[in-house]
């Protein structure tokens, strides 16, 4: 009764305020001028001055390497919506490689023989900060309230970002997270993706949500309950759910079951401190 009612109260507040997505982009550099590059970050905030807690909703990678450039700015504008909803300021950083962004892809993480994941993470991470770094100084910002939010190579990164001390930082939502799927149901090095979670979790301090569809098959359930366990087992505080079966392919859980996926999340932000 209680979920029920938790769902009913957030498609209440998204109803109300949905209207309050004003969208801008801000230009933003990652690292030194010569070992980084100018991100697009897109930004949409609620009605009023603020302060408003910090999401940062990370896009995931195609397998397809000519879909980087060719998708342009991430909006994710959709997802977006349940968050400004809630009270939050949305970040979407469009990561270096990809859309517009200048740099070169720098989440690469080499052949399927020996993967640096663990290291491609971090790279990925940086482009999350800098985002955050960006809005600190902004009045319509608490940078002392952050949630990192991303889907597949963006949950990856955001659980990469949380190993790393982040000032703000309170959690981490990561829905279907991985890298390495080159076919479905098929990822290469499964071994070394398990064991760069492992090496995540051992100085990830703050709660997390890890949610993967029971259909997935970028990172089928078997893997994904593999890098929970590992990351858990390392020190990591994860929360894991199974959700339910999405579409053809339940990597699109995101996209697609934004009613399912809502109160879930509204229950572990207010959970965490991140909204009252």
């Amino acid at each position: 009764m209680a979920k029920l009612l938790l769902a009913a109260l957030c498609a209440l507040a998204f109803g109300a305020r949905a209207e309050a997505l004003h969208e801008s982009v801000m230009k933003v550099q990652v690292g030194g001028w010569l070992d980084g590059g100018t991100i697009e970050v897109t930004v949409y905030k609620p009605d009023g001055p603020g302060p408003f807690p910090v999401a940062v909703l990370s896009h995931g990678s195609p397998r397809n390497a000519a879909q980087r450039k060719s998708a342009g700015r991430q909006r994710l504008a959709a997802q977006s919506e349940p968050f400004v909803a809630l009270g939050f300021a949305v970040l979407v950083p469009t990561r270096r490689g990809y859309g517009n962004s200048g740099g070169e892809w720098a989440e690469a993480y080499g052949g399927c023989a020996e993967p640096r994941y663990y290291e491609a993470g971090l790279e990925s991470a940086r482009d999350l900060r800098a985002a955050v770094d960006a809005v600190r100084a902004e009045p319509w910002a608490d940078a002392k309230r952050v949630v990192l939010v991303g889907q597949s190579a963006g949950g990856f990164a955001s659980v990469a970002a949380s190993s790393q001390s982040m000032d703000g930082l309170l959690a981490v939502i990561n829905f279907a997270g991985g890298r390495g799927s080159q076919t479905p149901d098929h990822v290469c090095g499964e071994a070394r993706l398990v064991e760069a979670m492992g090496r995540y979790g051992r100085t990830a301090r703050v709660p997390e949500l890890w949610i993967y569809s029971a259909n997935d098959h970028f990172f089928a359930p078997p893997i994904a309950h593999r890098m929970h366990e590992a990351f858990v087992r390392a020190g990591g505080k994860a929360d894991f759910v199974e959700a339910p079966e999405s579409g053809v392919d339940g990597h699109g859980y995101f996209v697609r079951a934004i009613g399912d996926w809502t109160p879930r999340v509204a229950e572990f932000v207010r959970r965490v401190g991140a909204i009252h």
